[in-house]
């Protein structure tokens, strides 16, 4: 028995839930805290997952990273409040983190019709089932939009001003695939400033 069982238990003795062995013998409770510390809810020592976790913590504690957190919060609400003046619904009334819920249902376009229409223009939104949700879940009223991936690009508020007015000119013209195709290039040019690699 390691030192820090015996000295959670004293003297270790037969479980009193009754748990037996393969072989019917009852298992003793310093075999049940193990299994339930190890694989249970420590897991392997693996080495990737701790280094990638200490550069995860440094990352996490520099300027940088909370320079971007600010920044990916600040893109958000201005993306947030251009949406609310185009008369788009964003469920929370605005946002106060990096995400935003939309009901396109004022709209008349189903969040599956908006993700596909908005894909064809290089433009990533996932659909999502709003509060109350006349659709299914396949269909959806909504779509969710988030910031984190285009702040990483080097996106400032005023490349908010100009994706939502993309993301508008989609929902408006969802059917007209040649319009969908002139804006799928006029981003494709624009974003090139923006590298995904430096």
């Amino acid at each position: 028995m390691i030192y820090g069982k015996k000295i959670i238990m004293g003297k270790d003795f037969e479980n009193p839930f009754g748990l037996k062995t393969t072989k019917g013998k009852t298992r003793m409770m310093s075999s049940l805290l193990d299994s339930g510390v190890f694989p249970g809810t420590q897991g392997g020592p693996l080495e990737h997952i701790i280094g990638a976790k200490a550069i995860a913590f440094e990352e996490a504690l520099s300027d940088d990273y909370m320079n971007y957190a600010i920044q990916v919060k600040k893109n958000a609400s201005v993306m947030s409040d251009e949406l609310i003046k185009k008369d788009y619904h964003i469920i929370s009334g605005g946002t106060n983190n990096h995400l935003m819920l939309i009901d396109l249902r004022s709209k008349d376009v189903t969040g599956k019709a908006a993700e596909e229409a908005l894909g064809k223009a290089e433009i990533t939104v996932n659909k999502n089932m709003v509060p109350f949700d006349t659709q299914s879940p396949f269909v959806t009223s909504g779509i969710r939009i988030g910031t984190a991936a285009i702040t990483t690009r080097g996106f400032k508020e005023d490349d908010m001003v100009k994706i939502v007015g993309y993301i508008d000119e989609v929902i408006s013209n969802i059917s007209n695939e040649a319009h969908l195709g002139s804006i799928k290039t006029e981003i494709k040019n624009w974003v090139g400033d923006y590298p995904l690699f430096k």
